[in-house]
């Protein structure tokens, strides 16, 4: 989309999203109602009243993958290419084409020790290869130097050597594979149908090393693709065609592998839905019928601050970060895919292939403590209504990695990422509905039959107490600035050894059974005693 004049242009018709994010939409919606942290003070729990929890007699709700926690590396780190525009390259203001919130990136070195030892300590986890750059890349099948160009029809180039250190680097750190492929017009034929020139021998290369996928989509985003990758007025019968072709070519070059889609993007602007055609019922509905092993999405809740105004009704400003409303976008998406997925997928799961803090390249403030609330809560929200894997964009990637992509540091929210994969085990309990500015979730405790991991993320300006029926272990995540990096366990910093591995992450084993958590801070309480009869199995 760098490429010409017409491609450095806001687009104006059905190509509403650039990469999977909005810049169409500025100035389209507005009047989005919204509510302030300081609306919701008289929902706010009195500091005199404690809580009771049993966790022991809270109800089975369902069980989640183990790999429920996942992430996605872009395919521009694999080959390098263009990527969002740190914020500090701004003049804090937002682009008006999409050149002007992009830059160039080199391939990222995935032998980092430091890379990997954080990586690690989120596995076991699914890893996806993916983004806007994996549908126009050339798969150059030889050992020779790599291409100083792309051919017609692609953009980047991926050698067998860098797809060789892409699938060790997933084994190495515990993680099984998914990717989606090219479907640029270097693949199509002259009827613009999508051919396997670029899968087959991807995947004839990939079983010949002793590797293989676990899962795939046919491509990013099939309503969001970049012209002239696929010819305009692209619909969704010939989507259905496209994977129909897919389909019939993975079940020969690669059989062991699931089939993922339709992948759309989607957005929780208020009033912005019914814009993105063709949704993910038309392509489901669409002849000949795909069939999905895997019913995936995409879902942003905003756009980023690099391409609308942060008080715009299309953003979101840092002091709304707490905003009931805007916590609860993911939900409805999610109640629309679980309808499509039991008519057209009885059974299958449904993952999220894509989310984070916003469309076009993440928050301002993603980075940073402020966003570990919305990180957290929307793993927690969505796993209790039934996705099945999230993958947060991105594990490392500008402004919305939870691992900074030059200095390969946590960012904030890493720690609470850490946290989760250690005590938030697969089966699901029903804590309640939650609360303004007080939201509890509760699964069995990771490892320890009968335990029960607490998740209170305590928004509100005052101190929350809990009485528990059973000893705790406290795992109390705070910040002394809500917009900073830093982020204290139970008041001691969080940070990187200098042999590039963790710190011990210890909880605070608390007297008696009353527990009471700080403002606006994020905790785990695990009850290894709690004695849940749906916990022992």
């Amino acid at each position: 989309m760098n490429d010409s004049a017409e491609r450095n242009s806001i687009p104006s018709q059905r190509a509403l999203l650039k990469a999977g994010f909005v810049l169409t939409l500025l100035g389209a919606v507005s009047g989005c109602a919204t509510t302030t942290v300081a609306d919701r003070s008289a929902s706010r729990q009195a500091a005199d009243e404690a809580l009771s929890i049993d966790a022991g007699t809270l109800p089975f709700v369902r069980e989640m993958d183990d790999r429920f926690q996942s992430f996605q590396i872009g395919f521009s780190h694999l080959t390098g290419g263009d990527t969002w525009k740190s914020f500090d390259a701004m003049d804090g203001k937002p682009g008006a084409s999409v050149a002007d919130v992009r830059e160039p990136r080199a391939a990222t070195d995935l032998t980092n020790r430091r890379l990997r030892n954080l990586t690690a300590a989120l596995a076991p986890f699914y890893l996806r290869y993916s983004g806007t750059t994996a549908n126009n890349v050339y798969f150059q099948d030889d050992d020779k130097p790599k291409l100083a160009k792309a051919p017609e029809g692609y953009k980047v180039v991926l050698t067998r050597q860098r797809w060789k250190e892409a699938l060790e680097f997933a084994k190495a750190v515990n993680t099984q594979v998914v990717t989606s492929f090219t479907i640029s017009e270097g693949v199509r034929d002259a009827s613009h149908a999508w051919t396997p020139r670029m899968a087959a021998p991807w995947m004839a290369y990939t079983r010949s090393i002793g590797h293989s996928l676990y899962a795939a989509e046919l491509y990013n985003e099939p309503n969001a693709p970049e012209y002239p990758e696929l010819p305009k007025g692209y619909s969704e019968a010939q989507f259905a065609s496209d994977f129909a072709t897919f389909s019939k070519t993975m079940a020969e070059v690669a059989p062991q592998t699931k089939l993922a889609g339709p992948g759309n993007a989607t957005l929780g602007i208020p009033g912005v839905e019914t814009l993105l055609k063709p949704s993910p019922e038309d392509y489901a509905n669409a002849n000949p019928r795909p069939e999905f092993d895997i019913i995936s999405y995409h879902f942003y809740p905003v756009l980023s601050q690099r391409c609308a105004a942060a008080d715009s009704p299309q953003s979101i400003p840092a002091d709304k970060a707490f905003d009931e409303e805007f916590l609860a976008r993911p939900d409805k998406r999610l109640q629309s895919m679980k309808a499509l997925r039991d008519s057209h997928a009885p059974g299958a799961p449904i993952w999220l292939t894509e989310t984070g803090g916003a469309a076009c390249g993440g928050l301002a403030w993603q980075p940073l403590f402020l966003d570990s609330f919305r990180y957290l809560d929307t793993s927690a929200r969505l796993a209790k209504q039934g996705l099945d894997a999230i993958f947060t964009h991105a594990l490392i990637s500008g402004s919305n990695g939870v691992i900074d992509e030059k200095t390969f540091q946590p960012n904030a929210s890493y720690w609470g990422a850490v946290l989760w994969r250690r005590l938030m085990g697969t089966r699901i309990l029903d804590a309640g509905p939650v609360a303004p500015g007080l939201h509890v979730y509760a699964h069995c405790l990771r490892g320890t039959p009968g335990g029960v991991t607490l998740l209170a993320i305590n928004m509100q300006a005052q101190a929350v107490s809990f009485d528990l029926t059973a000893p705790a272990d406290v795992y109390a995540l705070t910040s002394p600035d809500l917009q900073s990096n830093t982020v204290l366990l139970n008041g001691q910093l969080l940070a990187v050894q200098a042999d590039d591995t963790l710190p011990a992450m210890k909880p605070q084993r608390m007297q008696g059974n009353q527990v009471t958590v700080a403002p606006t801070s994020i905790n785990f309480i695990a009850l290894p005693e709690a004695n849940n009869p749906a916990c022992k199995i």
